[in-house]
């Protein structure tokens, strides 16, 4: 779907209004490892973004991928989106450098269809509809997974391409220890962060964390003048500042209960096509969730776990001092999940979510939105069979409601191979800019809905990890597109329809002491409105990581391959990306680390018309407690 130079202008003015919707709580990862057989160390990861209850990674239906604590220390990147681009079938855009507007896109479907959750948490705007990972920096994350695939029915709206489950870090059971880490770069790049864990008492049933972390930079002219020549050619740095803290009390063995706060404070110069080249525009974003939460287990079959949370996005554009724009984001969420277990090969699990989503804002007026949603799930073996089914149902005060299904069957050859196949409906809501916005909002349009089927072939093993090759369909119907009025304004309209068909393949596993992960991906992303290929989808892209330990060394590197893809009445022409990093461990706690990002300085491009970094070296020296 392509959007309409007016809208394009319009999201372009308020283009860093990023999201926190409001939290929900989720279990803890479990850390019992499954072993039955030769797979054990494979499956011993446990997701739980999957089904929305611990399961071994290699059980999951839909494709699943994990970046735990080694895999973040392991990355070049220093915020979420650059750490989930090197998931398979995953895409993202940049206006500029760090802390920009953003897009993601997950089996090319659009940021807004894509979901993204911090510790169960809804983090997407409700003016834009999408969230801003950008805005979210690594040292506050412990854990991250992206589901890829339609899973509205485990989690409503947006649910279309996938689900990206971000972990803060979590207290753990020992006495508290601290650490940090001081990087220094290109772009006078500087970073801090602190951060220390543990148990407020002997026998660790209080456990907390408290990681904070600033990080600054020059940063580089976003836009080219070249191809815009009113923009200001100056350097648009950032300033970004956070917070992330959690506390859990265990009351014995059958209930534990705790809170926790994230709070990210960005400050983005940007530039803007449409103005002069003296302009100085900066947006003032800050994403933050506090939540409390309770989990207890109600009889030996059945677990319960309550959240109540309230959640805050702010994001203010200012244009030479004054402010123009003012876009703020209130929710708040109320979510009870169950879990029972039938026997050991079934399990069941029901829950209700309700929440309450406001925005106050300068550039128009939109009523509350009240939604309430009950959800079920099943999850069973029989034999070498697997199935999963979820069933969900929403219900919003402002255009009615919307329901959704997963079917998922897998069956299993050996210990090693094994396919599936599943069959799902989702949805996303209109956004209240799609809505309310001045002129081209419609409060009549409806849902955007899709149907995808996808089949998959599976090895796990010990020796090499978990393979997977997927074929996928998606299509979509009643897409909200801005359709011209006849004068000069675009209106939101039910009146798009796309298809993304494709093959992806994916590897995380290790080669003797070699740890790798790839992805590669083929697909035809079309919208079948305009019969043209979806804006900033390439139809082939893949990645590959590799990192070795050598004595007191962890090296590695990454590749990040793209082809061509449109933008706007433009093409984008493919690029190859290659970053190196190496880490020495000095003493016992002491360590040091360099990376180099785009070895070959290769000149690309992610959006039409905006910059991206050129080859830049950075180097941090931190200290771990042994």
């Amino acid at each position: 779907m392509v959007l309409p130079l007016a809208a394009l202008k319009s999201g372009l003015a308020r283009h860093c209004h990023g999201a926190l919707i409001a939290a929900i709580g989720v279990l803890p990862l479990a850390s019992t490892a499954y072993a039955a057989d030769d797979t054990a160390q494979t499956l011993a990861p446990v997701v739980v973004t999957s089904t929305r209850a611990p399961q071994p990674l290699a059980e999951s239906i839909p494709q699943t991928s994990v970046f735990d604590e080694q895999d973040i220390a392991d990355s070049n990147a220093n915020d979420a989106l650059g750490l989930v681009a090197l998931a398979p079938g995953v895409q993202v855009t940049r206006n500029g450098g760090p802390g920009s507007n953003s897009g993601l896109f997950i089996r090319g479907a659009a940021s807004s269809q894509s979901l993204v959750l911090i510790d169960g948490v809804r983090v997407d705007s409700a003016s834009l509809g999408a969230a801003q990972l950008s805005q979210l920096m690594l040292d506050q994350i412990g854990r991250v997974e992206v589901v890829n695939g339609n899973v509205s029915a485990l989690y409503g709206s947006n649910a279309i391409g996938g689900v990206v489950q971000i972990f803060t870090k979590e207290g753990e059971p020992h006495p508290p220890r601290f650490a940090f880490e001081a990087e220094y770069g290109s772009y006078h790049t500087q970073r801090q962060s602190a951060g220390v864990n543990g148990a407020l008492d002997k026998d660790g049933r209080t456990t907390f964390s408290v990681n904070v972390s600033r990080e600054k930079t020059d940063g580089f002219s976003s836009i080219d003048p070249a191809i815009a020549p009113g923009v200001n050619p100056n350097a648009n740095g950032y300033l970004n500042e956070s917070v992330a803290a959690t506390l859990r009390h265990k009351f014995g063995d059958k209930w534990d209960a705790g809170v926790r706060f994230l709070q990210s404070n960005g400050i983005n110069s940007f530039d803007e096509a449409y103005g002069q080249p003296t302009d100085i525009n900066e947006s003032h974003d800050r994403v933050r969730s506090a939540s409390v939460f309770a989990n207890g287990r109600i009889t030996d079959a059945w677990t319960t776990h309550f959240t109540i949370a309230q959640g805050q996005d702010r994001a203010n554009i200012e244009q030479n001092g004054v402010y123009t724009s003012r876009f703020d984001s209130e929710n708040r969420q109320y979510t009870w999940q169950n879990d029972v277990r039938i026997s050991e090969a079934h399990k069941l699990l029901f829950g209700y979510e309700h929440l309450d989503q406001t925005l106050d804002s300068d550039q128009f007026a939109a009523p509350d939105r009240h939604l309430n949603s009950v959800f079920a799930g099943y999850v069973g073996h029989i034999g070498a069979n697997e199935l999963q089914a979820n069933l969900r149902h929403d219900q919003y005060s402002d255009f009615g409601g919307a329901n959704s299904y997963y079917l998922g069957y897998a069956y299993n050859f050996d210990a090693h191979w094994r396919a599936s196949a599943s069959y799902s409906a989702s949805f996303r809501a209109p956004s209240f800019d799609d809505l309310y916005y001045p002129l081209s909002g419609n409060p009549s349009i409806q849902p955007e809905r899709s149907h995808s089927v996808e089949t998959a072939l599976q090895y796990a093993s010990s020796a090499l990890g978990v393979m997977r090759v997927t074929l996928f369909q998606t299509r979509y119907s009643n897409l909200i597109d801005y359709v011209s009025d006849g004068s000069f304004y675009y209106v939101a309209q039910n009146v798009g329809r796309a298809k993304v068909q494709g093959v992806e393949g994916s590897w995380a596993g290790h080669v003797g002491a070699t740890d790798l992960r790839a992805g590669v991906t083929f697909q035809n992303p079309v919208d079948e409105t305009n019969h043209e290929d979806l804006t900033r989808r390439a139809r082939r892209f893949a990645t590959l990581t590799a990192h070795r330990t050598i004595g007191r060394w962890r090296v590695g590197g990454e590749w990040i391959v793209s082809g061509q893809r449109s933008d706007y009445d433009s093409t984008l022409s493919g690029y190859g990306v290659v970053n190196l990093s190496a880490r020495y461990d000095i003493a016992k706690s002491w360590y040091v680390t360099a990376r180099i990002d785009n070895l070959f300085d290769k000149d690309y491009e992610l959006a039409y018309s905006y910059n991206t970094p050129r080859r830049g070296a950075y180097i941090t020296l931190g200290w771990h407690p042994s």
